[in-house]
């Protein structure tokens, strides 16, 4: 039986172009015998270049005008709120959102992509800014979008979405609980966020201090809270957050109501914003690359999450290594203006979408909407209330939570589970860097583990038979019993070669003759290879003759490469088992005829 069968009895060839052409004349899908020759394209190609077709202007601009307006109008609160909660005053997140959002939805690669500061780069911007200064911060920033740019054209935009899910629910659950921690102060009135900022600290002050709560805080965050869920449910369209920013501020003002503003913790506030290369020493460069790799990292899966769920509201596909490469300008532009980290916005995307926006013009209007605001009514940013900041930042806070994610992956097997809750806490304990570093580790040992018990060897002879079924039954019971049938299944990498090696090693010396039959392994490493050589280098010490058949053209290239195929013998391979079977057949007849006569 033919381990790759063809039609009429053909066998596989080992030359891909003669394959090619063997498939097309069987009446397969044709296949090109030469690779396409990559444009630029392939690389960096803005949706906008096909979006803006010759009725678009009849057709669709007027609608992302009015989402843009829309959009523009929900982001100027969410803007302000996240430079706040960074410990950066307001004006560094309406800048970052004019000309970030602008950029990205310019270059990028979603038809409705709305970019921005968000919620997951507040516990990162503001440990940046606390270890290396706001310079530094900006530093990182513009390392952090050469690195988006270089994933890019190395075209990882489709590797990014590979990071297992329990990572990515468990680093975005911590980020959640973590700005929920930082703003309880606000809320509270006292604005603390613990002596030395970690989760244990600063709920071990509030709960000290909880007596000197003060209630006009309480009010307006419960307040705020209760408007904008309240809003959502019964006024889907209005956005809940600027309505509790300006009823907040105008109680606040109208009634002097005792509780910190952004004028009284920020002053001097810019309306305006100009270029400006950050100052800081070329020497301490490499000291930024770990949190500029984080900021990429971060922005790069945020962004395509958001694109990929713009993706299914709309039915489009976005280009991921154009995406990651707009990103990547953005971050390095912004800083030049003042900005801080951006990526795209789920819930700005979504709301974009919702708003009838289809294409990048809908983010560009987006973001020349929050100019003119910043512009025009930017000093009034300094009476909006803090608590009313801390309540929006609750909320957002809690829809990033993905606590019904968060519940479905704790009924995942086991080893998904131990990945979550290590990403989760080490986010809420120690660091977000930490928290993707081991929580990607974790998972690549522990999906290596589970790939090696896949991988299996066993022997069947004529007497012993074997448990696999049926089929192999029917394949194996004409065995002699001196022949030895080794069946290899699973991938011979370096986690599960040695356990190959050993039962090749241990079983590999009963019988004269040894066909090791390999149709289900997909790919070898060089461990494996390794590992595989000193098996078969065991075997003909032994006086014993290993044949092998069914294996795939990739391992075939790769054991030719380290000689492996040299060390077996050409003569030795076969295509398929029968053919080896045969083989076999008579060599262990010689070797009976060769016993008579001696």
């Amino acid at each position: 039986m033919s381990e790759n069968p063809l039609p009429s009895g053909r066998q596989p060839t080992h030359s891909v172009r003669t394959f090619a052409r063997e498939a097309a004349a069987l009446g397969g899908t044709r296949v090109l015998e030469r690779p396409v020759k990559r444009t630029w394209k392939d690389f960096f190609y803005p949706k906008i270049l096909s979006a803006l077709t010759p009725d678009y202007w009849k057709t669709r601009f007027v609608k992302d005008v009015t989402a843009g307006v829309i959009v523009g109008i929900v982001a100027l609160p969410l803007a302000i709120a996240f430079a706040v909660a960074s410990g950066l005053s307001p004006d560094k997140g309406l800048v970052t959102a004019v000309v970030a959002g602008f950029l990205i939805s310019f270059l990028g690669g979603s038809r409705v992509q709305i970019g921005g500061p968000t919620g997951a780069f507040i516990v990162i911007v503001s440990g940046i800014s606390a270890q290396y200064g706001f310079e530094g911060l900006l530093v990182s920033t513009m390392l952090a979008g050469v690195f988006l740019v270089c994933f890019g054209l190395l075209r990882l935009g489709n590797v990014i979405k590979f990071i297992p899910h329990p990572v990515i629910v468990g680093f975005t659950s911590g980020i959640a609980v973590t700005i929920f921690t930082t703003q309880v102060g606000d809320a509270l009135g006292f604005g603390l966020k613990g002596e030395s900022g970690t989760f244990i600290a600063s709920w071990g002050e509030y709960f000290r201090r909880l007596g000197e709560a003060n209630p006009w805080s309480v009010l307006l965050a419960a307040a705020t809270i209760v408007a904008m869920q309240a809003g959502r449910r019964f006024f889907p369209r209005v956005p809940g957050s600027l309505v509790a920013i300006l009823a907040a501020t105008a109680a606040t003002a109208l009634f002097h109501l005792p509780v910190d503003t952004i004028g009284s913790r920020f002053s001097d506030i810019p309306t305006s914003f100009h270029f400006a290369l950050p100052d800081f020493d070329l020497s301490r460069l490499v000291d930024y690359i770990q949190p500029a790799f984080t900021i990429a990292l971060l922005g790069a899966i945020e962004s395509l999450l958001s694109a990929v769920v713009a993706d299914g509201m709309i039915g489009g596909n976005h280009r991921s290594n154009t995406e990651l490469i707009a990103q990547g300008v953005a971050n390095i532009v912004t800083p030049l203006v003042g900005g801080i980290p951006a990526t795209g916005a789920i819930a700005r995307t979504a709301t974009n979408v919702r708003s009838g926006g289809r294409t990048p013009v809908a983010g560009m209007v987006h973001a020349v909407v929050l100019l003119v605001i910043m512009l025009a009514l930017g000093d009034y940013a300094e009476l909006i209330p803090m608590p009313c900041l801390a309540g929006i930042l609750m909320v957002v806070a809690y829809n990033m939570s993905e606590w019904r994610s968060f519940a479905l992956v704790l009924k995942a097997p086991v080893y998904e589970v131990v990945v979550l809750l290590a990403t989760f806490f080490l986010t809420v304990l120690v660091d977000l860097t930490a928290a993707i570093e081991i929580g990607m580790i974790l998972a690549a040992f522990l999906f290596i583990q589970r790939m090696a018990r896949m991988g299996t060897v066993f022997s069947i002879t004529s007497s012993g038979g074997t448990e696999r079924g049926a089929d192999i039954v029917e394949d194996y019971r004409d065995i002699p019993k001196e022949i030895d049938v080794f069946e290899v299944s699973g991938p011979f990498f370096f986690a599960a070669s040695r356990q190959y090696q050993q039962v090749l090693q241990t079983l590999g010396i009963a019988s004269r003759v040894v066909i090791i039959r390999m149709r289900h392994v997909p790919f070898v490493d060089a461990t494996g290879i390794r590992n595989f050589r000193d098996s078969v280098l065991f075997m003909k010490r032994m006086g014993r003759t290993a044949l092998l058949c069914g294996v795939r053209e990739p391992v075939m290239k790769d054991l030719r490469r380290f000689g492996v195929i040299d060390l077996v013998g050409m003569e030795n391979i076969f295509p398929s088992f029968s053919s080896a079977l045969a083989r076999a057949k008579e060599m262990a007849a010689e070797e009976k005829r060769e016993n008579a006569a001696g």
